[in-house]
């Protein structure tokens, strides 16, 4: 596959509100706040909110899918700015920053639905 600086990507995802408990399953977070829309309530979220590790793996998946290989990841960093909230929708954009020495750079951006930033400073690294 062929990359190039300039490159763009976009990827949507949808909290439905089996999400925060899906993910729980896989990585053990159980904590209240991602299960329990009154407890989340009571913590001044407004309701039970996604993990924050679930939005910065759709962000690497929409990265993952531009690269054709999980393999190829190295790095990623990122800022959470912004809790994901049960049916809000998540616009990752990825733009290809360098391609230098066998590693692709990308920025990410990842707004919800009302364009809020939900992800901040968000950069990713492949092998190519």
């Amino acid at each position: 596959m062929s990359f190039s600086v300039g490159d763009t990507f976009t990827h949507v995802r949808t909290c439905d509100r089996y999400r925060p408990i899906y993910y729980a399953a896989a990585s053990g977070d159980f904590n209240p706040i991602h299960l329990d829309p009154e407890f989340g309530k009571a913590a001044g979220l407004g309701g039970n909110i996604l993990q924050g590790l679930c939005t910065m793996g759709w962000a690497v998946e929409g990265f993952v899918n531009y690269l054709g290989d999980p393999g190829k990841v190295s790095k990623v960093t990122v800022r959470f700015s912004r809790p994901v909230m049960v049916d809000d929708t998540i616009t990752v954009v990825g733009k290809v920053t360098a391609i230098e020495g066998g590693k692709l750079t990308a920025a990410l951006t990842a707004k919800n639905q009302k364009g809020e930033d939900v992800l901040k400073n968000t950069v990713v690294e492949a092998r190519v």
